[in-house]
């Protein structure tokens, strides 16, 4: 499979500041990825920092002062990449609450709706479609600072909320779940797109409960407690206004048939 992906954003800043962004897609072992990177402030180009995170992250950071800064991102992923490793300290960090999926809150519930179900993956299926038909996508409907208790009670959101809802649940029945920010072919509306990561059957299986994209072709980016650790862009100190973001995920070819029950890992 070859997939081409990118992102374009323009941003105002309106006092000096420190940026980082996260939409260099991840290391792919085992696939092929050519890519390019720009940051343009005024017109000049400016040299980011690249820092590695955990996971494989890829944080550009750079300090910018006032003015207009355009960034460009486009990249080629040829192949599948091999999956992602299992480590034991993953296995027990992804089981804690974290500041957007507050596992904590849910143990109750969760075994109520849940408890019948003893295998991980058949609590991966259920989990899945439950927040998928209990959620209504409506853009604009969520606030950044909302968690998956916020989002069970309103009933609606977007990507990040779903996958902070599937996060919290999975993890409250006691499966190491995590977030995942990738670049999602045939999602629509296209944007970066925001998914779970459950740990079946000894891999990390992809979990995306809007079922906006077959997962088959995602493309990962950042991988995270929540949406705190996955962003696109950070700021720090000074002050900015997105004026416009844009990105594009394609594939070569057909896109691949995804069905909820099937088993998935991120390549």
């Amino acid at each position: 499979m070859k997939r081409d992906v990118g992102a374009e954003l323009d941003v105002d800043i309106t006092a000096p500041t420190t940026l980082e962004f996260q939409i260099a897609v991840a290391p792919h072992p085992g696939a092929e990825v050519t890519e390019s990177l720009s940051f343009e402030l005024n017109g000049a180009a400016i040299e980011a920092k690249e820092i590695a995170g955990a996971h494989g992250n890829r944080i550009h950071i750079f300090d910018a002062d006032q003015g207009t800064l355009k960034v460009r991102y486009a990249a080629t992923v040829k192949g599948q990449a091999d999956p992602p490793p299992v480590t034991d300290v993953d296995l027990s960090t992804y089981l804690r609450p974290s500041r957007y999926a507050e596992t904590d809150k849910f143990f109750g519930f969760a075994a109520t709706e849940f408890g019948q179900y003893a295998d991980s993956a058949t609590l991966l299926e259920k989990v899945s479609s439950w927040v998928g038909t209990r959620l209504k996508y409506v853009p604009g409907s969520s606030d950044p600072i909302d968690g998956a208790a916020d989002t069970l009670l309103a009933g609606a959101g977007v990507c990040r909320d779903y996958a902070h809802l599937v996060v919290a649940l999975l993890r409250a029945v006691n499966v190491p779940a995590r977030m995942v920010s990738v670049y999602a072919p045939g999602c629509a509306p296209m944007d970066f797109h925001a998914v779970a990561e459950a740990f079946v059957d000894g891999h990390w299986r992809v979990v995306d409960a809007t079922c906006l994209a077959p997962r088959q072709a995602m493309v990962r980016i950042a991988t995270g407690r929540d949406a705190a650790d996955t962003a696109f862009l950070d700021n720090h100190k000074g002050a900015i206004t997105l004026n416009r973001t844009e990105v594009t995920a394609v594939v070569d070819g057909d896109l691949p048939t995804d069905r909820v029950p099937e088993l998935v890992t991120l390549g």
